[in-house]
């Protein structure tokens, strides 16, 4: 199965493309989308869901994973985020592939135990999960950050939907 892990930007969105087989998971590609400033945000909106449905067309993912924003302390950025991020979550919607979202700090925990851990710690564990990566950008690292973490979630869901049985010790007053 392949997964498709996005980090959102308006300026830069990252993506990264894994494998997933059982417990072994692949690095397929990765990515940053860079949009030009210069344009008007419509336009840049637009550039952004052409390239990453793009990206999808050519990767044919089964399932997406995005990565919840943090709110900025600057609202005027925020909400280009916001809309960027609309973007993301739309591109793969309207091919009619399931999204799962993430926050950052659930991400980080996924792969490195801590959810505070700084970018270098999440790069590396991803070289380490997912050898061969070429890892273009920070962007791109993130995006196959989602994604591990997003594989890594999907086979817990699973196991639950599936109906594994959770065995609790009894309590003393049982």
């Amino acid at each position: 199965m392949k997964l498709i892990g996005l980090d959102p930007g308006l300026r830069a969105t990252g993506w990264g493309i894994i494998d997933v087989e059982g417990n072994n998971l692949g690095h397929v590609a990765d990515g940053t989308i860079h949009v030009p400033a210069k344009l008007d945000l419509a336009d840049r909106l637009a550039t952004l869901y052409r390239v990453l449905g793009s990206v999808i067309e050519t990767y044919r993912p089964e399932e997406a994973a995005v990565e919840e924003t943090f709110v900025n302390r600057n609202p005027s950025s925020t909400l280009k985020l916001g809309q960027a991020r609309g973007v993301v979550l739309l591109a793969p919607a309207m091919a009619e592939i399931p999204v799962s979202e993430y926050p950052a700090n659930v991400i980080k925990k996924s792969l490195v135990g801590a959810g505070h851990a700084g970018k270098d710690q999440v790069k590396m564990m991803v070289r380490t999960i997912l050898p061969g990566a070429s890892l273009e950008s920070a962007d791109a690292a993130d995006a196959l950050a989602v994604a591990v973490c997003h594989a890594h979630h999907r086979r817990s869901r699973a196991r639950w939907d599936e109906g594994v049985e959770v065995v609790h010790a009894a309590s003393p007053a049982e």
